[in-house]
Order: structure tokens, then sequence, then C-alpha cells
């Protein structure tokens, strides 16, 4: 005879050691970024904010063996000493999940340098396990990988390359300089809401000639514009062998891809990041030129 009460107590317990090795914790981090002469201030400050979150990250959850060798991350006497860090942390043994408040900024100059020091609060959680290792490129008028790169000028091609070594579902979200959240994928006429990924296999998206036959009739093209003379703009790119749904937002203006407020993107991201520990969330930083 099957003992329930048995089967029930070990996925109980199995279920109670998930929670607490997901447990997340509230961190913060004070970070002074003094920026070279040919960083802008809108490109330091989002360079320090960055910092400031693996700073924290390193502090709070430990680091791992360096990925690259522009990125030095250290413990010295059980704090972490940072002298590079790209974007998204990859080297810190745990993940940002959400921003508390506004991080605050001050401002100054020493010695004609560009000082920025940036002050964050947030939630994070451990890393327990390896990260799915995703191909990720941001391709500027071409969709050969040799394209990549972070700067647009004023009505150039985005495209994104991307690989998986396993099936999944993606997302991918651009926030704006008004911190508008608009949805670049699933596309705008694709109904179910969500978008699957095959394992080892290199897609294109943005670009109806490498898209798959089936989805060619759904596939948004797009073009960078900018209305300052400098803009930077944030693309999230959201991952999970899981099934996600998109989040919910509404048709923007003609000729722009469906969109919602930041604070509403944000949430979204947070709760699926929430109870779904096998979601990877890669965010790159693209500067767009008049």
């Amino acid at each position: 005879m099957v003992n329930y009460r048995y089967i029930f107590l070990g996925i109980l317990l199995l279920f109670t050691g998930t929670i607490f090795s997901q447990k997340i914790k509230t961190i913060e981090c004070e970070y002074i970024y003094r920026a070279p002469e040919n960083i802008s201030l809108e490109q330091a400050k989002i360079t320090a904010l960055e910092r400031a979150k693996v700073q924290a990250l390193a502090e709070a959850f430990g680091t791992v063996i360096i990925q690259s060798n522009t990125t030095h991350v250290e413990n010295r006497n059980g704090k972490s000493d940072i002298d590079f860090i790209s974007v998204g942390g990859s080297d810190v043994k745990g993940e940002w999940l959400e921003t508390i408040g506004e991080p605050e900024y001050k401002i100054s100059y020493e010695q004609n340098m560009l000082v920025v020091k940036v002050l964050v609060k947030g939630k994070a959680r451990e890393i327990t396990s390896l990260a799915i290792p995703l191909k990720v490129k941001i391709l500027c008028n071409g969709t050969d990988d040799k394209f990549e790169s972070d700067t647009f000028n004023s009505n150039d091609d985005l495209y994104l390359s991307f690989i998986s070594p396993v099936s999944g579902y993606i997302a991918v979200y651009l926030i704006d300089n008004d911190k508008n959240a608009f949805c670049l994928l699933p596309y705008q006429n694709q109904q179910k809401g969500q978008m699957q990924v095959y394992a080892n296999q290199r897609y294109v998206f943005f670009s109806t000639k490498d898209a798959p036959t089936e989805v060619k009739p759904y596939v948004d093209e797009y073009v960078m514009t900018c209305t300052r003379a400098i803009e930077y703009n944030q693309v999230y790119i959201i991952f999970s062998p899981n099934p996600f749904f998109k989040a919910a937002d509404s048709s923007s203006l003609e000729g722009l891809p469906r969109q919602l407020d930041f604070k509403s993107f944000q949430e979204w991201l947070v709760k699926c990041r929430k109870v779904d520990a096998d979601m990877k969330v890669i965010n790159k930083v693209i500067k767009i030129k008049k």
C-alpha cells in the first residue's frame, strides 16, 4: 500500500528546501564612479548604477571565477573590490530582482573629472545553480554576428541574434529614455502571448527573411530613432525553459510596438522571476545617435 503521509512529507521537505535556497534578501550599496573624459553624464549614471548593483551582490553572496580578462572581482578581508563590471553582473553569485525606490545620485567634478556617486537599494537572491549559457548579440544593419554593436545611428536597423542550448521561451523588451517599455518579442500580431524557441538553433529576430516559415507573417522589423542628440536604451532579453507569458500591454502610436509603463514592466518581471528560478535576464545598453 502506498503511504501518502510519507510522500507528502517528502514533497513538503523538497518544497521547503527550494524556498530556502531561493530566499530573497534586501541589499544596498553606495558606489563612486569616476568617468573617463569621453563618457557622457547619462552613460556615467548607467555605469555607476550597474556597478553599484554588482558590488552589492558581490558583498551579499560572494563571487565566482571571472569570465573575461576585462572583469576583476576579488574578495579582500570579506569585502569585494571590483575594478570593472559588465552589465548584468555575471561574475557574482547573486542576481538583482527589483530596485526599491529610485537610486540617489550625487554629481560632482574633481580636477575636471566627472564623478558620479549613487546609492541603490533592492531585492536579490543567491544563484544556486549554473545559469543557462545563452548566446545573445544585438546587431546593427546586418543579420550576421559580425554586425554586433551597441551603438546605432538614427534610422539604423535593429536585429537580435539568439542561440540557446535548451528549448524554451523568450521575450524581448526595449526601455527608452522616457522609461517606456516596448514589447519587441513576441511580435505584435502573435496571439499566444509567448514565443517558443528550440535548442541549438540560431534565431535572428526582427528579420522577415531569417524567420522560420511559420513565423514570417508575424515578424516586426525595427528601425532605431531618437529625438535627442544621444539617447540610451536598454534591451531586456528574457528566457526560460519554462512557459511564461508577456506582460499585459496596449497598442501605442502607429509604427511603434505595443507598450506599458516601466513600473508595470518591472512588477511583471519581478513576479516572473520569483516563481521561476530558471528564468535568465540579460540587460544590454545601446546608444542611439542622431
